[in-house]
């Protein structure tokens, strides 16, 4: 059994849609990146290459690279996921944590579960997404942006 851990955080930007967890969310702003900025499953792909001893998304997207432009933080998920299978691993459970001050994200943890869930193949009961408001502390409370942290077992 290994476990790893992921963290990612991005500043909000206007004029760019918000997606965490692969789930498009309504808000006046999205997250700056260079793909599509999903906090959420780069926080995932960090925590499954981390138990793998992989290093971090950024060793296979980097940011530099413009065929990772605006790209779909669920394909990097995928091939994580395939990363995982080739070298005979399985998840056990994930468990991630969104800190964010606005918007409101509690009703739809359970989409981002589906939607992670479903592109690492496993039960949506093995993933749990929680979230977190940072009391208007720091540049998360004042909304300036959002951040995911995320801890999986793998075996």
């Amino acid at each position: 059994m290994r476990v790893g851990i992921g963290y990612d955080i991005h500043p909000f930007k206007e004029g760019r849609p918000l997606v965490l967890g692969g789930v498009r969310i309504p808000h006046t702003h999205g997250l700056d990146g260079h793909s599509d900025a999903d906090v959420l499953t780069h926080a995932v792909c960090d925590a499954l290459l981390s138990a793998m001893g992989e290093g971090d998304v950024g060793r296979y997207y980097p940011s530099s690279d413009p065929a990772c432009a605006n790209m779909d933080s669920l394909e990097m998920l995928k091939d994580v996921r395939a990363r995982l299978a080739e070298r005979g691993f399985g998840l056990v459970n994930l468990g991630t944590v969104i800190v964010a001050q606005a918007p409101r994200l509690g009703h739809v943890v359970a989409a981002m579960s589906q939607r992670l869930a479903g592109v690492l193949q496993v039960e949506a009961s093995l993933i749990n997404v929680t979230v977190k408001s940072h009391d208007r502390i720091g540049a998360l409370g004042r909304e300036e942006g959002i951040a995911a942290q995320a801890v999986c077992l793998i075996a």
